[in-house]
């Protein structure tokens, strides 16, 4: 059937007078991992990126582009459906939850109108079933795609990721795999002396930082250089006068206080878009000019369709800023931080062209919470001891602090790396008011899916209903209503109020409700008899987070039992915050030491399989044995 579409497509588009023809570009895709704005031709002083550079000159650059959130999945599982991963339900790394059949890949409508689309090396869409859905979305995606496999004539869409900057390269590797991988493929003249690099001021200013960052730019200099033999190529092919080529990274940088964080060192991302002379009435600007309209991740599926004459389904949640169906400017952009690997949190944020607003829903975890993965960095193994030791000051020390502000607010004019929170100064009420006010619009028009936990969501799925029918459904997910227990946690004028959700008849309330508590450092003996009683919830993630409240109090008589019990949960979503809970709880578990080991080894062998979320729980079991030994 999709066969017979495409081929009435194609004889439809021929039968056509000329002056009718739609628009038929080929369209190319370079993305790079984890990388910020760090370009020459964004005025980075350190960069040594000559073929971006060079390519900014003939190309429109973006300043004002961001990912819509700061981990590659959740990214990317936007920039494949055209929406919000936090309305999918994508939003939590390697999560693997359904999307409506209906939802598909928008290259999906590409291919059906005619067009070539391969992907090469990288999918991590963060759905379940994703092989079926790659199939729907590339006629090859393989580490050897190319447009090259397409027919004579036929148009092309082609993604090239790029590996080389992915914080494993950058700051995760040790130093012999990063020579042996990326240094040795450097001249000397291509090399960054840490001496002489110049570092962001939220880092402190020793060996270790200065190593750090030459090392992240000579990985944005390998990825330069693969950037133009894809360039290279479609010069080569004579297809540059028939190509309208992006450069864009898939968040921010893979390095602390860029990945996994929502200030714009996790979501900004440089954005370079080339218009050959055929296509140039398409451009927004002259070849080497800036643009500072704001641009989402969202919005680049309906951009690429516009471009290419193809309507853009309905159920899209972005707008197209180029092509026959741009639409005006957007005001804002947003982001959301949620689990990654092991490490649960919460965090939204708006953005205009000035101001930056985050919402910390986990007020009581820190931005630089302990990961088994990032911690493999000897750069994050120094922020940590000087942290500990109370020698971070500034950025660094607001970075690793151990827990945050509610809100946060920053002029990202007068502070571009936002180090002053602006949050409580009065002067910015009515600024706070009103980006406040934004958020909580976005999160109740896009039905904000991420207030319930992955356990509560998947024991709600009936059938082939997924979390977008689910977020929709207020008896069962009333999210007015959670937002009001969410943003309740860590607030002193709403310990009255969480004793009642306490008892709410939806267990995601009264999920927000314990996290209150658990976010509390010293409790009432009757906040005490409140959890006690919530150890016999019906809910067990529920039980879970009681048990780690008490755990963090040193109540742990009643509470190891039932962390320990759920370490033998037949969802794997529940095994790992019990797992999480234990290492939080540092020494207080060290009863719980033997059930610790034979859960560990249980997930060492699941992990074999390929079960992701195994190895997350041995992240933290490992990290909560290493704790005791």
């Amino acid at each position: 059937m999709r066969f017979l579409t495409r081929l009435h497509a194609v004889l439809l588009a021929a039968a056509m007078p000329a002056h009718a023809e739609p628009p038929r570009p080929n369209i190319l895709w370079l993305t790079a991992e984890d990388m910020s704005p760090n370009l020459g031709c964004y005025g980075d002083a350190d960069a040594i990126t000559p073929r971006l550079d060079a390519f900014a000159k003939e190309a429109v650059r973006y300043d004002r582009a961001f990912a819509t959130a700061p981990v590659c999945s959740p990214a990317r599982s936007c920039l494949i459906t055209g929406m919000f991963a936090t309305s999918l339900g994508t939003q939590r790394l390697r999560s693997a939850f359904p999307i409506p059949a209906e939802f598909g890949p928008f290259t999906e409508r590409l291919r059906d109108a005619g067009w070539h689309c391969v992907n090469n090396v990288k999918t991590d869409y963060n759905l379940r079933d994703e092989p079926a859905f790659i199939r729907r979305a590339w006629e090859e995606s393989s580490p050897t795609a190319h447009w090259r496999s397409r027919r004579e004539g036929q148009p092309f869409f082609a993604v090239f990721n790029f590996m080389t900057t992915h914080q494993s390269r950058t700051s995760v590797w040790s130093h012999e795999e990063f020579e042996r991988e990326v240094g040795s493929k450097l001249s000397l003249g291509e090399r960054h002396d840490a001496a002489h690099v110049t570092l962001p001021p939220f880092y402190p200013d020793t060996a270790e930082s200065r190593r750090a960052w030459a090392r992240y730019h000579d990985c944005v200099t390998r990825m330069d250089t693969q950037a133009g033999e894809i360039l290279d190529q479609i010069e080569a092919d004579g297809l540059a006068e028939d190509t309208i080529v992006f450069f864009f990274a898939d968040h921010g940088m893979g390095m602390p206080r860029g990945k996994r964080c929502l200030h714009d060192s996790g979501l900004r991302v440089p954005l370079l878009v080339r218009f050959p002379k055929k296509w140039a009435q398409l451009a927004p600007g002259a070849p080497g000019s800036a643009t500072e309209r704001l641009v989402s991740f969202v919005d680049f599926a309906p951009t690429v369709l516009s471009l290419c004459g193809v309507k853009a389904p309905a159920h899209f949640q972005g707008r197209a800023f180029l092509g026959a169906d741009a639409a005006p400017p957007r005001e804002f952009v947003h982001g959301a931080r949620d689990r990654v690997d092991e490490a649960f949190d919460l965090s939204r944020s708006a953005r205009d062209g000035r101001w930056l607003y985050i919402r910390n829903f986990m007020p009581h975890l820190s931005w630089m919470q302990p990961e088994g993965y990032s911690d493999a960095s000897t750069f994050r193994q120094e922020l940590k001891h000087l942290a500990a030791q109370g020698r971070l000051e500034g950025g660094a020390g607001f970075y690793a602090a151990p827990t945050r502000s509610l809100e946060e607010l920053y002029d990202t004019r007068a502070d571009p790396h936002q180090l002053r929170n602006l949050a409580h100064a009065p002067e910015h009420e009515t600024t706070l008011a009103r980006m406040r006010a934004e958020l909580r619009r976005w999160q109740m028009e896009t039905r904000d899916a991420g207030f319930l936990t992955e356990p509560q969501m998947w024991q709600r799925l009936a059938g082939d209903e997924t979390p977008w029918q689910i977020a929709r459904d207020d008896s069962r997910y009333p999210l007015g209503l959670l937002l009001e227990a969410a943003d309740a946690v860590g607030r002193k004028d709403a310990q009255e109020r969480q004793r009642q959700w306490l008892r709410d008849p939806h267990d995601a309330v009264r999920y927000w409700a314990v996290t209150d508590l658990f976010a509390r450092e010293t409790l009432t003996k009757a906040d005490i008899q409140a959890l006690r009683e919530v150890l016999q919830d019906s809910s067990t993630i529920i039980r879970v987070e009681a048990a780690s409240a008490l755990a963090r109090q040193g109540e742990t008589g009643e509470a190891l039992p039932v962390l320990t019990a759920a370490l033998r949960s037949e969802s794997v979503e529940t095994r790992l915050h019990a797992a999480r809970a234990l290492e939080l709880a540092g020494a207080v578990a060290i009863p719980a030491r033997e059930a610790m080991k034979s859960a560990l080894d249980a997930a060492r062998e699941a992990e074999k399989s390929g079960d992701t979320f195994s190895m997350f729980i041995r992240f933290s079991l490992e990290a909560a044995l290493r704790r005791e030994d």
